[in-house]
């Protein structure tokens, strides 16, 4: 193995591991890589700014705000609101209400800290003090906000799409059914939960707090079906429609129901941006790190060994599945996404794998790593709002990972669950 390949490979697992931050682990790598080459060290910055070029990029600092201003300016309470007065009667009512308010929040911010964040803010507390654990109600919330991911417009897929250079559109409803799948796996262990704790029910809700909920809550329900229906009516990109949802909640933040003053936005930009700024140097590093890894022939050689040892598709792809997943329990998933992306495209058109269901497959998996212990980064979002330690979530989020996982098995296996939209 090359100094290079060393340096790409174990160096970085080294800086990682010594719990530096990806964006710079990554940086560094790169930095070492073009000394030990003797590469013009220019050849960082100029990737840095061409990786973060791409027109459809633009689309997550628009979602990371669009996600921030809904949960300060109280949008996502009214939203919780809403789904509560339809299902907070049936068992484990309230764990439903996490579940359907993150859906309707996915479809708006695209981001799974966002929603983690939104949605586990409100409702760990609430579940807290209706005889769920903490550790529970902090596991079905992060379960729940991994559903972004996957549910349209979603930031995950607008980076696949870059990379792959597939239709994000596409991309965007290759991830509508697998949602639904782990949302109603989600909804099943909910139920099971609360018959075998014997959680209380909720009275069931009258008709005027219906009428109430309602009201309150009609703008923000508007916005997905304005997102999504503008959309795949072809009135604006994936990438437009990111800086509608914003402009929107914006409005109807300051204007309609004024529940976010013109002061709060300073907060709430700068935590966007800086939620924006670590996802955008990832990508950027990590287009460094792509040509260092093409000019030393790692992805073909990769590709020549699967080629060589791994002859039936089956077992390629739940290869892939097993390295992703063990990958993405210790490490960044975009990162994951931007570094290993070529490198995986290449093996899937080696084995004639769809690019868009590949990429519903592959963003499934960067769903469940953002829930998975040791370091799902939603995980983290999750245990900061419940004041939690690692052991207590990791243990009561595993039964979601594992139905997560089997919705993985059937995405991989069952092609049409990704593409029946798609065609």
């Amino acid at each position: 193995m090359s100094a290079v390949a060393l340096i790409l490979s174990l160096g970085f697992a080294g800086l990682v591991a010594l719990g530096l931050p990806f964006a710079f682990a990554l940086a560094l790598a790169v930095i070492a890589s073009l000394f030990a080459t003797g590469l013009d060290p220019m050849l960082l910055p100029q990737t840095l700014v061409a990786g973060t070029q791409s027109f459809s990029l633009l689309a997550i600092p628009f979602f990371m705000l669009a996600g921030e201003v809904m949960a300060a300016g109280d949008l996502s309470r009214r939203l919780v609101n809403v789904a509560d007065v339809f299902v907070r009667h049936l068992p484990g009512g309230l764990g439903l209400v996490t579940i359907l308010a993150a859906l309707v929040f996915a479809a708006v911010s695209g981001s799974a800290p966002a929603t983690t964040a939104a949605i586990g803010t409100v409702m760990i507390p609430a579940m807290a003090e209706r005889g769920y654990s903490r550790a529970y109600a902090t596991a079905l919330a992060v379960s729940a906000g991994v559903l972004a991911p996957l549910i349209p417009p979603s930031i995950a897929f607008v980076i696949w799409g870059v990379i792959a250079e597939q239709s994000i559109a596409k991309l965007f409803l290759s991830g509508v059914v697998p949602g639904l799948l782990m949302a109603a796996g989600m909804a099943l262990l909910v139920l099971w939960h609360a018959r075998r704790g014997d959680i209380p029910r909720s009275p069931r809700a009258t008709g005027a707090e219906v009428r109430r909920a309602l009201r309150e809550g009609a703008w923000v329900l508007l916005a997905p079906v304005i997102v999504l229906g503008g959309i795949y009516g072809g009135l604006f990109t994936p990438t437009e429609s990111a800086v509608v949802a914003c402009l929107y909640v914006l409005a109807i933040a300051l204007f309609v129901q004024r529940s976010l003053r013109w002061r709060d936005l300073g907060p709430v930009l700068s935590r966007a941006m800086s939620t924006t700024a670590l996802v955008l140097a990832i990508v950027g590093f990590s287009q460094g790190f792509g040509i260092l890894v093409a000019q030393e022939q790692l992805a073909p050689a990769l590709t020549q060994w699967l080629a060589g040892h791994v002859h039936d598709k089956a077992l390629m792809l739940a290869v892939l599945n097993l390295g992703f997943f063990l990958l993405a329990a210790v490490m960044d998933e975009v990162a994951i996404m931007v570094i290993l992306g070529p490198m995986l495209i290449a093996i899937g058109r080696q084995y004639g794998v769809d690019p868009i269901h590949f990429g519903s497959m592959i963003v499934t998996n960067v769903a469940i790593g953002m829930a998975a212990p040791p370091i799902g980064y939603c995980l983290f979002v999750g245990m900061a709002i419940a004041k939690l330690k690692l052991g207590e979530v990791a243990r009561a989020i595993m039964p979601f990972v594992l139905m997560m996982l089997g919705v993985l098995f059937l995405v991989t296996y069952v092609p049409a669950f990704s593409l029946v939209l798609v065609r």
